[in-house]
């Protein structure tokens, strides 16, 4: 297959401005290899720029309505449904997911958009009023309202490139807050033409958004260590999640870092609609999800037919064409991370795992080169020993990883047993018991009898321990972003 060459050259967009640069950061093509896409490289210099311009309009930001603010992002929606083709493809190429779940992604992002518009009228509207009923107060009377944060900096993934920073934007803009989006590094193309959409809407003043693309080593701390960000919303790794808590001081973070999720199964489960529901969590955009279910832990006497189910269900699971409907399986977003898959995998093997199935890097016929060692085999792995790695770390790989409890209190103990605590799921059809673990476990979300999933944000979700800080979700995070204010009569 012929590498393609760089045919996009996007640029960076502040204070109303488009600007470029003398860096740029090329973009890999993982559908059909090689490069399809430049985009210009904010340095410290663009980075304080759009970090005064984002001050800059804070106030008269606060000044807007929220009908205002509710158009603004009905127009963005409306204009990602435009170019939702385009868009779909360019997440395609440059995250390596199946055309069927790149429109999906852009569909998710125009009507976390529209959800937004919503939910700021709906937060707004509902101011309260308070009276005093304590002694010596009892003639005060107060108005409790919501009033924009300031400057919120939006720090996307690779993952979810343009679903996962509607998710941060929307409720940014829809609440009055200045925004300064800085995408992850491998996929900042979706974002890019997000950031052209925003641009062409009437009303939204200059400077409310910025986009600064850009290496996190060159940027990431000039903007997360500034004071005049009043808010960080941040989806990534614990590591990287720490380290912007380090910097950024006196701000309000709102994180969504790395995940483990257990499935926990019970004897009484029912096993095949146990194995389709963890086939999906483990191997989805092959299982490069904060959400996948990262391990299966099976009670001892239902693990080898949740083995064989599983397996079973993995022929839905395999690599091809990106571009084909029917595939489901891509490669993974670069060679490190293959390679991390791979060690996790070898030491899980080496002390005892059985590898029952793939276990290898393997490209689908017709992969270029540059390609190939980017594909990791959609994997399952059985009697997997409970010191294994695997357990306990964020694959981020189409892995499948099976260990084993002999009643409820292990079950929880291991379930509890990672620094990571974002999801779970639980499967029994005792409702009692369902309840019950899923009060026991340690996580922000425990989904009962399926895999684990965030939807369009209806309900809040983010992780406890190195998992995270505060709750996403539409409303959630409009809460997040604004603060209340009491006048007090």
């Amino acid at each position: 297959m012929e590498t393609r060459v760089a045919q996009r050259r996007e640029r960076i967009y502040v204070d109303g401005e488009w600007l470029e640069t003398d860096d740029a950061i090329t973009v890999s093509d993982l559908a059909d290899g090689g490069s399809f896409a430049r985009i210009d490289a904010a340095g410290p210099a663009e980075a304080r720029t759009a970090l005064e311009a984002a001050h800059a309009r804070k106030p008269e930001l606060r000044q807007t309505t929220v009908v205002e603010r509710a158009k603004w992002c009905e127009a963005i929606a409306e204009g990602l449904r435009e170019r939702s083709e385009e868009l779909a493809e360019v997440i395609v190429r440059e995250a390596g997911k199946p055309i069927s779940s790149g429109r999906g992604e852009v569909e998710s992002a125009a009507e976390r958009f529209d959800r937004a518009a919503e939910e700021a009228r709906n937060i707004v509207s509902k101011g309260e009023f308070r009276e005093g009923s304590t002694d010596g107060h009892e003639g005060w009377q107060a108005i409790v309202k919501h009033e924009p944060i300031g400057a919120v900096l939006c720090i996307t993934p690779y993952n979810y490139p343009l679903a996962t920073t509607a998710l941060q934007v929307a409720p940014a803009l829809a609440a009055g807050n200045s925004v300064l989006l800085k995408p992850a590094s491998k996929t900042p193309i979706s974002a890019a033409i997000l950031a052209d959409v925003i641009s062409e809407v009437d009303g939204i003043p200059d400077g409310a958004f910025n986009f600064v693309p850009g290496e996190a080593s060159e940027i990431g701390d000039v903007l997360a260590g500034d004071d005049r960000v009043n808010a960080i919303a941040m989806t990534g790794s614990s590591g990287a999640g720490k380290h912007i808590a380090r910097e950024s001081g006196m701000v309000n973070l709102h994180m969504e870092l790395g995940g483990n999720a257990p499935a926990i199964v019970f004897d009484d489960a029912d096993l095949e609609d146990v194995a389709g529901n963890c086939a999906k969590g483990s191997f989805k955009y092959a299982g490069q999800r904060c959400s996948a279910v990262s391990r299966v832990v099976a009670h001892e006497s239902v693990h080898d037919e949740i083995v064989d189910l599983l397996e079973d269900e993995m022929d839905a699971w395999q690599p091809g064409d990106l571009f084909e409907e029917g595939t489901t399986v891509g490669p993974l977003i670069s060679a490190d991370q293959a390679d991390w898959v791979q060690e996790l995998v070898d030491d899980a093997v080496a002390k005892g795992a059985e590898l029952v199935r793939g276990g290898e890097r393997r490209a689908p016929e017709g992969v270029p080169d540059d390609l190939a060692d980017q594909f990791f085999e959609p994997t399952l792995l059985a009697n997997v020993p409970h010191d294994a790695r695997i357990v306990d770390e964020e694959q981020f790989g189409p892995v499948a990883a099976v260990t084993t409890f002999s009643d409820e209190e292990e079950a929880v103990e291991i379930a509890n047993g990672s620094d990571l605590a974002l999801d779970a799921a639980v499967f029994t059809n005792d409702y009692k018991r369902a309840m019950r673990v899923a009060d026991l476990v340690d996580a922000g979300a425990v989904r009962i009898n399926g895999a684990p999933s965030h939807g369009l944000g209806d309900v809040p979700f983010g992780g406890n321990k190195d998992s995270g800080i505060g709750r996403e979700g539409l409303d959630a995070s409009i809460h997040e972003m604004m603060r209340e204010k009491s006048i007090v009569l």
